[in-house]
């Protein structure tokens, strides 16, 4: 297919792991440089506190629309927490959001050749981050997750850079559908068989897919979204009824 122009790069951003709170690592709250050198494994200076979780190949870039912040923001207006990289991202981008985003869609962004591998995840420190002990269930139900990008060739990235889509394989499979696929009883057995089988989708993810399609049982894992234990620390005030 033609290059089609999805979007562009507002902000690059790196990080390195920081303590939330004693004894928990993250990266969340990545700052803004002036260009990303972007490798097959990574962006070198960038750094992954939970390396089992997060980093590799599979994940060497976390997108995350820029547009998201505003519905957040709309939520807790007086929380001040509402700038691109926040969530952890290392491209915030405008133009694109889970509904645009295909699985294996091949994107040029600057001179870097990279391709969708899955979603991204929600985990607990979240929760600490925002100062929202429900915050990667609201993330999770929203489906304003951001998503992962594998490089199939190194290049640089800059903020203004255009995002281009390139290949469009799986065109049925939008990260919003994989996403209530995973997590919602709104699919059907062939559904889950397709995605434990899609080549471009992530190793991880189609296992999971693979349990979801034997199981027949949605994904849960509080693990995952619930904060290990009472922090004590004040909560944003609810958000307005939408």
């Amino acid at each position: 297919m033609a290059r089609h122009r999805l979007g562009l790069v507002r902000q690059v951003l790196v990080g390195r792991p920081r303590e939330l709170r004693p004894g928990c690592l993250s990266s969340l709250g990545r700052q803004p440089v002036e260009r990303l050198s972007v490798e097959l494994d990574g962006v070198p200076g960038d750094a992954c506190a939970d390396t089992r979780h997060h980093g590799g190949p599979e994940k060497a870039l976390h997108a995350y629309p820029f547009e998201h912040y505003s519905a957040w923001h709309a939520l807790w207006p007086g929380a001040g927490l509402w700038r691109p990289g926040a969530f952890g991202e290392n491209l915030s981008t405008q133009g694109l959001d889970e509904a645009s985003q295909c699985i294996g869609d091949v994107l040029r962004i600057g001179s870097a050749l990279v391709q969708v591998s899955q979603g991204r995840l929600p985990c607990w420190k979240l929760n600490i981050a925002f100062g929202q002990a429900d915050m990667a269930r609201r993330v999770q139900d929203s489906g304003r997750m951001g998503w992962y990008l594998r490089v199939l060739q190194a290049g640089c990235i800059e903020a203004g850079d255009a995002i281009e889509l390139l290949a469009r394989p799986h065109p049925m499979w939008s990260l919003a559908k994989v996403q209530r696929c995973l997590f919602q009883r709104v699919h059907s057995a062939a559904e889950l068989a397709a995605l434990a089988e899609l080549p471009e989708l992530s190793p991880n993810w189609r296992e999971r897919f693979a349990r979801r399609r034997d199981s027949g049982e949605v994904e849960a894992d509080p693990r995952r979204l619930l904060t290990p234990t009472e922090l004590g620390e004040a909560r944003m005030p609810a958000p307005s009824p939408s």
